[in-house]
């Protein structure tokens, strides 16, 4: 009956103006996301994992004292920060949002945070947003995210590697910030622990042939190809390309890259492969997945984040009796951190009720969130493998 009752619910939320026009305290709240572009086959359970907890919220009645959340979804397109700048303007001037849940890739995220957030005093909340290098934006404490930076998950994929016996590789990346960012950080750790990476080269999204970078990879050498790209973009356009040329037969594999449009493409020509997103085996992670039902997937990256930014949000709005983003995001590490009551998936109106009253919570949620200043996630990871073509999860780290 719970998931059904999110489903309408969800339903009635993205209907139109109609029902907006009905409630005279509306908080409209950017679901900014590349709903086209190089991660458009992810961003639809990401938009859903947001909306699913406004939908929560929403049922509750219970921010501040009945204000309904309405979403405003924004193409940030993840790799055109001109337009994804232009998109957020419009959600802020013309929309009157009081707050971004995202935006997604690394790049427009900080595009967006420079030219459009700071300036205007508008609070970010990222589910997907890695790079290190927005660890040291200026923001104003406006920015935060759920996802945790590439400068760990670059030392992850090291273990993972290591652990494998994988000591010499060739490393391929998209040239924007995310895939830069978490090259070095791959490399810098790799290193360290006695691996080799006989070549870290950049390709471009887009190309309709990646002969020529595979070629280059392939005369570097190594007993596996890092693929630090995108899954609706160049990053499979390389995979094709290897496997065709018979360059690389495994892969590993960072978050842009994992999802099922991954196996779709590939199944079981990548057997063996590996990678890491993140993830987390907390108690949470498995009430997400039952909140969620059909109105989500579960499992795909970035969504149990999305729910988690879209969560914090509300949750600092409580705590600070104000839906302006100068009054609540100072509370946002407040609700997300101990001390307090754990709050998890599916318990959002206990956690409006309790800090109505005057309560602390610690936001556990559905990714285990823990921030460590200044806004950053501490975060775990999921590492995957894909056997019989499909993804299959080997533990958590």
């Amino acid at each position: 009956m719970k998931k059904l009752l999110l489903a309408s619910a969800a339903t009635a939320l993205l209907a139109g103006p109609g029902l907006a026009a009905s409630h005279s305290n509306e908080i409209k709240i950017g679901v900014l996301l590349g709903f086209t572009g190089p991660i458009e086959s992810l961003t639809p359970s990401i938009a859903a994992g947001a909306e699913l907890a406004m939908t929560e919220v929403n049922e509750s009645g219970l921010l501040l004292d009945g204000a309904t959340v309405t979403p405003v979804r924004g193409d940030s397109t993840c790799v055109d920060a001109s337009a994804a700048t232009a998109v957020a303007e419009r959600q802020i001037t013309d929309d009157g949002i009081k707050g971004i849940m995202g935006a997604d890739c690394s790049g427009v995220t900080g595009a967006v945070l420079a030219n459009v957030a700071v300036p205007n005093g508008i609070v970010m909340i990222s589910p997907s947003a890695t790079s290190p290098a927005l660890s040291e934006a200026e923001d104003n404490g406006l920015f935060f995210r759920t996802a945790p930076s590439d400068a760990r998950q670059g030392e992850v994929m090291a273990d993972v590697l290591m652990e494998q016996g994988v000591k010499e590789v060739a490393v391929t990346y998209t040239n924007n910030d995310y895939g830069k960012g978490l090259a070095d950080a791959f490399q810098a750790a790799f290193e360290k622990a006695g691996g080799k990476v006989t070549i870290s080269a950049a390709h471009e999204d887009g190309k309709g042939d990646y002969s020529a970078e595979v070629g280059a990879l392939d005369s570097a050498g190594g007993e596996r190809l890092v693929v630090v790209g995108y899954v609706d973009q160049g990053g499979s356009g390389i995979v094709r390309a290897a496997l065709d040329a018979g360059a690389f037969d495994t892969f590993h594999f960072p978050d842009g890259m994992i999802g099922d449009a991954l196996t779709e493409k590939f199944g079981d020509e990548i057997e063996g492969s590996s990678g890491q997103l993140p993830g987390t085996d907390s108690p949470g992670g498995d009430k997400f997945k039952e909140l969620a039902g059909d109105a989500a997937d579960a499992s795909s990256p970035f969504t149990p984040e999305a729910y988690d930014a879209a969560a914090l949000m509300m949750l600092a709005m409580q705590a600070a009796g104000s839906a302006e983003p100068g009054d609540y995001k100072d509370k946002i590490e407040m609700v997300a951190n101990a001390p307090g009551e754990q709050i998890f998936p599916g318990e959002l109106a206990k956690a409006l009720e309790i800090l109505k009253n005057g309560g602390d919570i610690d936001y556990v949620g559905a990714t285990a969130v823990e921030l460590i200043g200044p806004g950053e996630s501490a975060g775990s990871y999921r590492e995957i493998t894909i056997k019989d073509g499909k993804i299959e999860t080997v533990k958590y780290r």
